[in-house]
């Protein structure tokens, strides 16, 4: 059998992850391949956390284009990942998997409210929790949630799913010439302003020390090559 690399491990997933290559708010094929994803490392034993974004449903920064205060669009933004984490914690269960959705905002008869201590005792017990709500507060993306929790729970690392396979120096998407990087330091990531994720979330990982892993999360295999190899897209460290 596989042995996993890592105890704990934070996953941290975009809203839009959720619609795959659709257009749309969510598509099932690409939250079931998601999950089935998921549920590959969950089986190894290891205790996940999981932070998932809104941008598919609704971005804080869209508060210009909507012509209304950056505040209660951060908070719509915020009901956005409840309704992810909602989504994603029922495909995991048909498949099986013990699932907690926890809120950092009140949801009473939905969601159970974030409780750090009732996180780390599902954690111990086999469930995946799944965090939704943000940080709570305005103007912190799920990014910066991510590395908070990463913390909190005392991660091991920090996966980082996105659609392409690393960190590259210009986006791949638009650029053949693009070139990966297979590790990096977070000073680096910051100074090259390489965007993967928030400058804070970044920071914040590097104070509590706890590697990024980027990789391509619709890459069959990637994400149980990172938890088990360490190997596969890039790495953040401290050095």
């Amino acid at each position: 059998m596989t042995k996993p690399s890592y105890k704990r491990v934070l996953l941290k997933l975009s809203g839009e992850s959720l619609k795959g290559e659709k257009p749309g708010v969510i598509d099932h094929v690409a939250c079931d391949q998601i999950a089935n994803a998921i549920c590959e490392v969950y089986e190894l034993g290891i205790q996940l956390g999981v932070v998932i974004g809104g941008g598919n449903i609704f971005r804080g920064n869209m508060a210009e284009q909507f012509g209304f205060a950056r505040t209660p669009a951060d908070h719509v933004g915020m009901l956005a990942t409840t309704i992810n984490g909602l989504i994603l914690g029922q495909v995991l269960s048909t498949k099986g998997c013990k699932t907690r959705v926890m809120s950092a905002l009140n949801f009473d008869g939905i969601v159970e409210p974030y409780n750090w201590t009732h996180a780390l005792h599902f954690l111990e017990k086999g469930h995946i929790v799944i965090f939704v709500g943000g940080t709570g507060n305005p103007y912190f993306t799920t990014d910066t949630t991510a590395a908070m929790r990463a913390s909190e729970i005392e991660a091991e690392v920090l996966l980082k799913a996105t659609k392409v396979d690393g960190i590259y120096d210009k986006d791949p998407m638009q650029h053949q010439e693009a070139v990966k990087s297979d590790h990096l330091t977070y000073a680096e990531v910051l100074t090259k302003n390489l965007h993967v994720m928030d400058g804070t979330a970044i920071a914040l990982c590097r104070e509590s020390d706890i590697p990024i892993h980027v990789f391509n999360l619709f890459e069959k295999g990637a994400m149980l090559k990172a938890v088990t190899e360490r190997k596969g897209g890039t790495l953040v460290t401290n050095g």
